[in-house]
């Protein structure tokens, strides 16, 4: 049902590109795909990202959010309630034991798109993880604090040039010696990865980068949606954190690429499933005016 798959994303009042079968199938042989169709009649009525290890379904383990995808006009919360009615029903059959639920923050929703949340509660879900993302509201800016307002002027002064940029290879280098200096780990994506996904997505996956005359020395990777635009990398190098590029970076994404969207989003800075905060890194989002929205995940039992 592929087809079908990507003809009711784009129509769905929650739903963004990550949930086309061309950005979900990249990683397929990682997550074992089990994404579930919700029909009323003959007509698709919902869909569900999710893969499937052992006993346990994720919607979506390799999603940033990924719950029930559902249209504004024509569903209430009484259709939301039959499809987890009949999903939990369907899950129990096949052996499933676990459901673990990620749904769109509403930050995504083109229209109030909660309902799931309700049935969430209903089957007694529990809140098992809660990451905080750092979020501009774009009508109603807060505005850079002196810090960050400092470091542009730093970034400015020594002539460092902020543009879109197609070097991807040149970013992942600096973001992958940063992961691993720092972390001890590496991108979720590969850098073969994010070119396929760039290639196939050229609109919604876009790199902007800082650079010293010809030389990148930080960057921002971001996901553009119709309602947000969600920082998935940032990384500068020793140079670029020395002469507070990012800083320059993030007032021309803010003011001025990305000044038509309703949000732009920092992305979250957690680890350990939410329990540590960065609080340095969540700090310098709040110097250029961002403040919290949560990305939740439930758990239930079946």
């Amino acid at each position: 049902m592929q087809d079908e798959w990507d003809k009711f994303v784009p129509t769905a009042k929650n739903s963004t590109f990550l949930h086309m079968r061309r950005y979900m199938d990249y990683h397929g042989d990682r997550f074992p795909d089990y994404s579930l169709v919700a029909l009323k009649g003959d007509k698709v009525a919902g869909l569900l990202p999710a893969c499937r290890e052992n006993e346990t379904v994720y919607s979506h383990r390799g999603l940033t959010y990924g719950g029930w995808l559902v249209r504004a006009a024509h569903f209430t919360m009484l259709d939301m309630l039959a499809i987890w009615d009949s999903m939990t029903d369907f899950l129990r059959e096949d052996g499933v034991k676990t459901l673990v639920y990620k749904p769109v923050p509403h930050i995504y929703h083109t229209y109030p798109a909660e309902e799931d949340l309700y049935a969430v509660f209903r089957h007694g879900g529990r809140l098992v993880e809660s990451n905080i993302s750092t979020v501009v509201r774009q009508d109603k800016k807060l505005g850079f604090d002196q810090n960050s307002r400092r470091g542009m002027k730093n970034a400015a002064s020594n002539g460092i040039t902020v543009g879109e940029s197609g070097d991807f290879d040149a970013f992942w280098e600096i973001l992958s010696a940063l992961l691993l200096a720092r972390y001890g780990t590496s991108p979720v994506h590969t850098v073969d990865e994010i070119k396929l996904l760039h290639g196939r997505f050229p609109e919604n996956i876009r790199l902007y980068v800082a650079k010293n005359g010809c030389r990148v020395i930080a960057g921002v990777v971001v996901f553009v949606t119709s309602m947000v635009a969600h920082v998935q990398y940032i990384a500068s190098s020793p140079e670029g954190r020395e002469m507070k590029a990012l800083p320059l970076v993030f007032d021309y994404l803010i003011n001025e690429v990305f000044s038509g969207l309703p949000y732009f989003d920092f992305g979250t800075s957690n680890e350990r499933h939410g329990w540590y905060l960065n609080e340095g890194l969540i700090m310098q989002k709040c110097g250029m005016g961002g403040r919290g929205i949560v990305y939740n995940t439930y758990q239930l039992e079946l």
